[in-house]
């Protein structure tokens, strides 16, 4: 089996993705939930029609679409309209995920704007605009490509045992894949190692986990709700569109 594809490595990519959402996430939690920041036009046509945050993640994608950012087999972009690359192209020969149509970061801008942020940060409007935006863009880019690494579990788990996907796949049985994708074990890790992070980090910080703006147990809970799910969701409509089965 390709490296890319083993478990163990995969497990090894999401546990130190992990360390970037958990920081991420935990910085926009700092500013208050600061709802005129994802509002379409509120700063006027400077933003073209864009919300604060939608109008500074548009730019930051278009800076690294121009450094080849989004030609990687793990980065999928919010945006269609990206200049091309000013560097040469690579070749990824051991790219292990198939060709696809799968994109899903309109429906998880949609669920970090309106779930997500109302969820980990305090109501209300500090007018730190520009702070929010940026930890904003960072967050979404970190679970962007967390969720859509779900494309590589899910190759793994057919080349494991390809004759399991076959019939649910040529069936178009969601429920079944998403039943043989699932490993509660393997979730409930996830989520008990999230909180410890967030504990551990937060006690560093500020000497007690009481005296942090962020609850440990909300950040596990993003997981449980949102980020896991999402990830399956990716992994079922990869072995959807399987050319293989």
């Amino acid at each position: 089996m390709n490296e890319q594809l083993l478990l163990d490595n995969i497990r090894g990519v999401l546990v130190r993705l992990e360390e970037t959402i958990i920081f991420a996430l935990i910085e926009r939690a700092q500013f208050l939930a600061n709802p005129i920041a994802y509002e379409a036009n509120r700063f006027g046509q400077v933003t073209a029609g864009e919300s604060l945050a939608g109008y500074l993640l548009h730019e930051t994608e278009k800076i690294h679409a121009r450094i080849r950012r989004y030609t990687s087999p793990d980065e999928h972009p919010f945006f269609s309209d990206l200049p091309a690359p000013i560097l040469p192209p690579l070749r990824y020969d051991e790219n292990p995920v198939l060709p696809h149509r799968i994109n899903v970061n309109v429906a998880l801008r949609n669920c970090y704007e309106r779930e997500i942020i109302p969820f980990i940060c305090r109501a209300g409007d500090d007018a730190q605009y520009g702070s929010t935006a940026v930890c904003d863009v960072a967050c979404l880019q970190a679970l962007s490509r967390r969720i859509h690494y779900g494309m590589f579990v899910a190759e793994s788990k057919f080349r494991e045992a390809p004759e399991d996907f076959t019939v649910p796949i040529r069936k178009r049985d969601e429920a079944a894949l998403l039943a043989l994708i699932t490993d509660a074990a393997v979730e409930a890790t996830v989520l008990r190692r999230v909180e410890g992070k967030v504990r551990t980090y937060c006690q560093e910080l500020t000497g007690t986990v009481e005296q942090s703006r962020v609850d440990p147990r909300r950040l596990a809970e993003v997981y449980r709700r949102w980020i896991i799910p999402m990830t399956k969701a990716v992994e079922v409509e990869y072995l959807l569109q399987h050319p293989t089965a």
